[in-house]
């Protein structure tokens, strides 16, 4: 996933100043390692503050070796005061407003609170602490009323106003950005009356404060939601690899046995491979059930008070609001997608139960299927039916093979780009690598940070995210990366990859080339900075290179012998990859409608729990299924809750839509080549949010993208 920062207030301090499904969540972590972040958090402030001045680095990319904790707090302030004073001169400029000593002003403003933003909110992400917490729960609130009073300030607006009215002398990427101006700060309040006004900026510290606290639980239940398992005996299916890398969070967590920890979703990996019932269940229910208590009363107060600032915009609900300035524009669109696929994915799940059932019955038990047991006999299920072993399958998916040999080789094959390991840059973690990325002329594209593995203190899931954004206007290029959250392995062993965590390596990168393609003047409009339901398309249309005959045979090798992946295998491989798509559906379709579901109250709704009002909702849609429970359960659904994706997760499967499409349009003319790779960079990825976005597909495809080849892609037709 495109990753979102914290608040919508830092989001779009971001965006105001000098500038984020499936396999997206899928490689999450079952268990965690113990290293400390290489990074500093502890020391003293020190003697010049490397967040209040350019890196002298390339591409200004961070001085991660030179940050303390002590430093943030202060940048912080500077940046805020820095960001006053600029936003002041371009208010109070006695010029009658234009383009230039406006929109193009602003987009200049904030370079110090740029930065710390960027560093800080990554960070908190990547290796948070104590440290990183206190400072987070510090400078939010500071930070919203800080962007409240550039969003409500009548003066500022009455610009912005003036030279919307008269935009008709503007064109192409200057005309798009008045636009995007305009339409943030109405969507912001600023066209509210003093009264409206002041209760906007309650509702946005509250909501600061709530949203803040929500992920802070979420990030702490990774750490106090674990199972210990004192009997090596339970953890019967488990390899052995897996049982010494779950010894090896054990002690490093203090702890006697094999700890299990959670990741963000509600199914967790190790269902599919351990034997005891029991475990499972416990296992299960410790994932569904997590942060209930600290998190239930933090969503009904959110989804209320969100419901009440929408109503104080003209909205009838927070759904309505928030996909007023998507593509979608509006909840009826999205539920009208959401219900027209959710029949056709039950009626597949309810197929792929049955032979589940069968499995159970087979395997001599005489229990009825649960939540718990999906997995476990789905796994028997597809072994039986493709007669295919996932241990005999990841030997072949070596980390480090897939990326150079797979990855690499991909985006070489169709951009022509290369790489270059960077072992000179600073990193935050000493598992992370950099990479410099060449264009096929040899200039220099940008550069790419890649953290593969899962770490206290690192949040769980998979994105993507920037430290510099591409500007034409600030003379900048683009420094990003890749987070995920592999298990990593015991010392000396391996990295195997199952194939969702290939999917997963190559979907993140597609927002990676996303960002790194940009070639736009205005930062605001650069590189992933498109509507949420169009920023998932490059990446999820990414994925499908993991299975291109072409790139398979390059990097599907044998981590041992070096020998490919044999023909046959490989067959068994691409014929399941649709297995249990009914069962993906469904949990994703579940998980997108409670999103939607809680920002479709209006104004005013009393709402007595969490689980009734889940309950209720899935039943609304027809997908109140015991077996099946959604990706996300409320109390631990960061997209919706505590990132930038509320009444948005819907996204995932409408980019999909995108994605599915243009893959085939690839196909149809001539597949992994570097003039279909040319016309989707010039298209597609060059042009951020520029332009209009469906013209952009437009301009690639030559229509607009058909349902079809999603249906397919889902194996829910043939």
């Amino acid at each position: 996933m495109r990753k979102t920062l914290i608040t919508t207030a830092v989001s779009a301090a971001l965006m105001l100043s000098a500038c984020s499904e499936q396999t997206a969540d899928t490689a999450m972590a079952s268990k965690t390692t113990a290293e400390a972040p290489t990074t500093t958090t502890k020391a003293p402030a020190t003697a010049e503050n490397a967040l209040l001045v350019p890196s002298p680095l390339q591409y200004m990319a961070p001085q991660f070796d030179k940050f303390n904790a002590a430093d943030y707090l202060p940048a912080f302030e500077q940046g805020m005061k820095e960001h006053k004073a600029e936003i002041a001169a371009i208010t109070n400029n006695a010029d009658a407003p234009t383009f230039d000593n406006t929109v193009v002003a602003l987009e200049k403003t904030g370079a110090i609170l740029d930065r710390t933003q960027r560093v800080f909110f990554n960070l908190t992400g990547l290796i948070s602490d104590d440290n990183f917490i206190s400072v987070e729960e510090q400078v939010v609130p500071k930070l919203t009323a800080h962007m409240d009073n550039i969003y409500l300030d009548e003066k500022l607006f009455a610009r912005i106003q003036a030279i919307y009215k008269n935009k008709a002398t503007l064109t192409g990427e200057d005309l798009r950005l008045v636009d995007v101006y305009y339409d943030r700060f109405v969507r912001a309040g600023a066209e509210l009356s003093t009264e409206d006004k002041a209760q906007m900026r309650e509702l946005n510290g509250e909501l600061a404060k709530l949203e803040t606290s929500f992920s802070q639980n979420v990030l702490k239940s990774f750490k106090d939601d674990v199972i210990v398992v004192e009997d090596k005996a339970m953890l019967d299916g488990l390899s052995e690899n897996d049982i010494a890398s779950l010894a090896a969070a054990a002690k490093a967590a203090g702890k006697t046995g094999y700890m299990i920890t959670l990741v963000n979703t509600t199914t967790q990996p190790l269902l599919s491979s351990l034997k005891n019932r029991d475990l499972r269940k416990k296992l299960w229910e410790t994932s569904a059930y997590r942060a209930m208590d600290t998190n239930s009363p933090l969503n009904i107060k959110i989804a209320q008070l969100r419901a009440e600032k929408a109503k104080l915009l003209g909205y009838p609900t927070w759904a309505a609001y928030s996909t007023g300035d998507q593509m979608a524009q509006n909840p009826e669109a999205v539920y009208g997608i959401l219900d027209d696929l959710a029949p056709k994915a039950l009626v597949k799940a309810k197929i792929e139960a049955a032979d589940i059932q069968a499995e159970i019955v087979k395997d001599g038990k005489d229990f009825t299927l649960e939540a718990w047991d999906w997995a476990y006999y789905a796994e028997k299920v597809r072994a039986a039916k493709y007669d295919l072993d996932d241990s005999q399958v990841k030997p072949y998916f070596e980390m480090n093979t897939v990326l150079t040999d797979g990855l690499f080789f991909a985006m070489e094959k169709l951009y022509g780009i290369t790489f270059k390991s960077r072992n000179d840059l600073p990193v935050w973690h000493k598992d992370v690598t950099a990479y410099e990325i060449f264009n096929k002329d040899g200039s220099s594209l940008g550069l790419f940070y890649l953290d593969m593995y899962a770490r206290p203190g690192k949040r769980g899931g998979a994105w993507m995210d920037e430290f510099v954004s591409q500007s034409f206007l600030q003379n900048t290029k683009p420094v990003v990366y890749n987070a995920l959250n592999v298990p990593k392995p015991a010392e000396g062993q391996p990295t195997l990859l199952t194939f969702d965590e290939v999917s997963t390596l190559f979907h993140e990168f597609g927002h990676a080339i996303h960002g790194l393609y940009s070639q736009v003047n205005y930062p605001s409009l650069a590189g992933t900075k498109t509507a949420r339901d169009f920023v998932e398309f490059p990446s999820q249309a990414n994925e499908d290179w993991s299975i291109d005959p072409a790139v398979l045979a390059n990097y599907a090798k044998h981590y041992q012998t070096g020998e490919p992946i044999p023909a046959e295998l490989l067959a068994k491989v691409l014929k399941a990859h649709t297995f249990n798509q009914g069962f993906g559906t469904v949990e994703y379709l579940a998980a997108a409608l409670l999103d939607m579901e809680w920002h479709s109250i209006p104004a005013g709704t009393e709402i007595a729990d969490v689980a009734t009002f889940e309950k209720q909702a899935l039943a609304k849609h027809g997908l109140d299924y015991s077996p099946i429970a959604p990706r996300y359960k409320t109390t631990y659904f960061s997209h919706s809750f505590g990132g930038g994706y509320s009444a948005g997760y819907y996204a995932y499967l409408w980019t999909e839509v995108f994605a599915a499409d243009a893959f085939a349009h690839m196909m149809a003319h001539g597949g992994l080549t570097q003039e279909n790779g040319q016309k989707y960079r010039d298209t597609v990825l060059s042009k951020g949010n520029s332009q209009d976005l469906m013209q952009s597909y437009i301009d690639f495809a030559g229509k607009k993208p058909s349902t079809d080849a999603l249906l397919k892609r889902r194996g829910l037709v043939h």
